[in-house]
């Protein structure tokens, strides 16, 4: 008998709508988004729709049905339940949901800052709970005060989020490596919370709309690369051994490439900091870097993933479907089209380190960590505890979501 395959999307979007607001407190009214259209917008262009948000333009896109395969009530869950049937539709059991307007940083004022993500991660909880751990969401940390991010790590954790998203650059004034952000990461460790580096930035970013595909892969595809090379270069897994980290929707054909850098850097003795000792851990094999620093790294379906398997090892990549962004990242059919290559061989089977046979809290996927078990069949397993899907989340419906 064939086994039902359960899929988990580890790359999905909202958009944040005004409700998305209804959570900040009285005093911080002031900080709240308001939606906002060019003047006088030539009738040949089409329309557009911005946030204004600490005085300045953010994006707001008015976004196509068809194009993005979603609808506004999915989007935005509106509807989250719809929104549930339409994974059904797709054959996804489980996704993960990040933002769209906090990619990039929107303000360089900690007081907004924290009033809107904490506003933004108790609506999100709202959502979500109604749908018995279908939908699972990245907690947005107020990370210009570490007190304050480690506070809203605590409400993710008891309220349905399966990690935490920071981000790969000079975010809150501070690169991932600095000590400034270890206490963050201890709780994270503490709570057994993945930290993950979606594309995107930490330092707010003021460009004018017409600008801004300059600096495109500068400001959004670069960091999640960074913080891989960071991490690794200043040994700060070792230092918090129990943490996940994420890299995602930003491929994963750089893997092998920073991978090659650092194990030459690290052989020479190069420690980055202008010491000669290496930090972290000793990397003997080409996987070694991914798995013993427990990195996973979102790849896309037409990726050589035979080759950048030979630098994450067989457990360490991801997929998903950019759900409601439709960028060059979009794949709301990867699950057929992963199976399809396994079928076709062009994923070739490898020996696996661990029996095919699962526990029952593993989930056997097509968007979770590859495996390859036999000729020409590729199965997916996601160990429950690894991203926080062990077990499903019950919402508390007979408590109210603290304020």
């Amino acid at each position: 008998m064939a086994t039902r395959v359960r899929v988990i999307d580890s790359d999905t979007h909202i958009d944040e709508t005004e409700d998305t607001w209804n959570w900040l407190q009285e005093h911080e009214l002031q900080y709240k988004p308001t939606t906002a259209f060019p003047p006088n917008q030539h009738p040949s262009r089409p329309p557009a729709r911005y946030w204004m948000v600490d005085g300045r333009r953010q994006p707001r896109f008015l976004k196509d049905d068809e194009r993005t395969q979603t609808t506004v009530a999915t989007r935005e869950l509106l509807d989250p339940m719809a929104r549930v049937r339409h994974m059904d539709e797709l054959g996804t059991e489980v996704q993960v949901i990040y933002p769209s307007l906090f990619l990039v940083g929107v303000t360089d004022k900690p007081e907004i800052e924290f009033a809107l993500k904490r506003s933004y991660n108790r609506w999100l909880a709202d959502r979500t709970q109604m749908t018995g751990g279908r939908l699972r969401w990245v907690c947005l940390p107020p990370l210009m005060d570490i007190d304050k991010a480690i506070e809203e790590v605590r409400f993710a954790k008891a309220n349905g989020a399966c990690a935490v998203m920071k981000k790969g650059d000079r975010e809150a004034g501070h690169w991932v490596n600095e000590e400034y952000y270890f206490p963050f990461y201890e709780e994270c460790e503490r709570l057994d919370l993945p930290v993950v580096f979606h594309i995107g930035s930490g330092v707010p970013d003021f460009t004018p709309s017409r600008e801004f595909p300059w600096g495109r892969f500068a400001k959004l595809g670069a960091p999640p690369l960074h913080a891989f090379f960071n991490l690794v270069t200043f040994g700060v897994p070792a230092r918090f051994p129990g943490i996940r980290w994420g890299f995602i929707e930003a491929g994963a054909s750089w893997v092998p490439f920073l991978v090659y850098d650092l194990r030459r850097r690290l052989s020479r003795n190069l420690s980055g900091d202008g010491g000669s000792a290496p930090k972290g851990y000793r990397y003997e094999r080409a996987t070694d870097i991914v798995t013993k620093n427990k990195f996973w790294i979102t790849c896309q379906v037409d990726e050589d993933l035979p080759y950048i398997l030979q630098y994450t090892g067989e457990d360490h990549l991801l997929a998903g479907s950019d759900y409601t962004h439709a960028d060059a990242s979009q794949e709301m059919d990867f699950p057929a089209r992963l199976q399809q290559r396994a079928a076709n061989g062009d994923i070739p089977s490898a020996p696996s380190r661990r029996s095919p046979a699962t526990t029952a809290t593993s989930f056997t996927v097509c968007s979770t960590p590859l495996r390859h078990h036999g000729r020409g069949r590729c199965s997916r397993t996601l160990r429950g505890a690894r991203w926080g899907f062990s077990r499903p989340w019950t919402n508390r419906t007979t408590s109210p979501l603290p304020s």
